[in-house]
């Protein structure tokens, strides 16, 4: 099975578990696979609609009934949840239309949402409204991206974009390599 096989064999897949989880990586490249034809671009957006507002469903329903054992298992979702929170008290709506689109509050938003006095079918309505919003944006992003690629490397062969990748990974391991070597050095030096 070739890749492109690949994709279209399990790319719905990989875009489903991929938006529940965490999204915007998975959409962007399932909207760049789109515009070359292997994916669908509508069925690429309704599978990430259904999927994001699952996973948000969930983590709001993880919130209302666990909340405050999902924080003592793990703590470091409480600074996430107390930012989510505090927003929450000032722009109520907005932020659940927004949730999914604010940096490092995927999980913990709708975890802390849960744990307000949101009812649970206001944050439903809200949630499908933005997980439709940001599967367009996103998907759309991407697809965009692709077709901008695919014309500026027209000329360039696979095996060409293979080292450019390989190379592209080794300078990303190495600047997480290193940003973690800091990392420990300064927590030593405290």
């Amino acid at each position: 099975m070739n890749v492109p096989e690949l994709i279209q064999h399990y790319g719905y897949l990989a875009v489903a578990v991929g938006t529940f989880l965490e999204g915007e990586t998975v959409l962007l490249l399932a909207g760049a696979t789109a515009s070359r034809g292997h994916l669908v671009l509508p069925t690429v957006i309704a599978v990430a609609t259904l999927a994001s507002f699952a996973g948000d469903q969930l983590f709001f329903w993880l919130g209302r009934r666990h909340g405050s054992r999902l924080l003592a298992r793990w703590p470091s979702l409480h600074a996430r949840t107390a930012r989510a929170r505090e927003l929450l008290e000032r722009h109520h709506t907005p932020v659940i239309l927004a949730v999914r689109f604010l940096y490092g509050l995927r999980v913990a938003g709708p975890i802390a949402i849960g744990m307000s006095g949101v009812p649970w079918l206001r944050f439903l309505l809200l949630n499908l409204a933005g997980a439709i919003v940001w599967a367009i944006i996103v998907a759309g992003v991407g697809y965009g991206f692709g077709q901008a690629a695919a014309r500026m490397l027209g000329g360039v062969d696979a095996d060409e974009l293979l080292w450019v990748g390989a190379l592209l990974l080794g300078v990303g391991l190495w600047w997480l390599w290193s940003r973690r070597k800091l990392a420990l050095r300064a927590t030593r030096e405290e």
